[in-house]
């Protein structure tokens, strides 16, 4: 059980490689926390816009039971986050945006992944302007007191929450990860020249 995992980590972890490298050619120090969450919603972001357009517009309406956010209304759910949150730090959404309903506003997979990219447009470009002094802002929204840090390390974990939960519902409709699959086809081109030079 532990070899699997292990293979699984390194791979997620290189998968990452180049987004760290981004990230810390952005001009932020790589320490800094303001460039640490950068890092890790990006990594979220490329991978929600791909899955979101690897996925067949028949299948945005698919849910695995009733009652369960359907495909398309999961990526709606990340990009209501990623407008929503940032207006409890005064920060101004779209015209037009509003939390509630959000995430049934729209059907069409076009629309949906112009939603899903523009929202992560807007929350990197919050967290971009904010400086390390604006981290230490007190903030307050659904009734918990934190900091501006700790809203931006809410949207994190809330789209890798719903990254994994769009790959699960991904598979389940036989869609691989676009990530995966470019993983597997550089090992197999891999494996066929060494067996090529043996």
């Amino acid at each position: 059980m532990r070899r699997p995992f292990a293979i699984a980590l390194t791979i997620a972890a290189l998968a990452a490689l180049p987004i760290v490298a981004a990230a810390q050619e952005g001009g932020a120090p790589a320490s800094s926390v303001k460039s640490e969450i950068l890092v890790w919603i990006s990594d979220a972001e490329g991978k929600l816009n791909e899955l979101a357009q690897a996925m067949p517009e028949g299948k945005y309406t698919w849910r695995p039971g009733k009652d369960v956010r359907s495909v398309g209304e999961i990526y709606l759910h990340v990009a209501s986050a990623n407008f929503g949150i940032p207006s409890f730090l005064g920060v101004t959404p779209p015209e037009g945006f509003k939390f509630e309903g959000y995430e049934k506003s729209m059907t069409k997979k076009e629309d949906i992944t112009k939603a899903l990219q523009a929202s992560f447009v807007h929350v990197k470009s919050v967290i971009e302007k904010s400086s390390d002094a604006d981290m230490e802002q007190p903030a307050e929204f659904f009734g918990m007191k934190t900091t501006r840090r700790g809203a931006f390390l809410l949207i994190l974990s809330h789209a890798h929450e719903h990254l994994g939960q769009s790959i699960a519902y991904a598979r389940s409709n036989g869609v691989t990860p676009p990530w995966t699959a470019r993983q597997v086809a550089a090992a197999d081109a891999k494996k066929k020249a060494d067996a090529e030079k043996k």
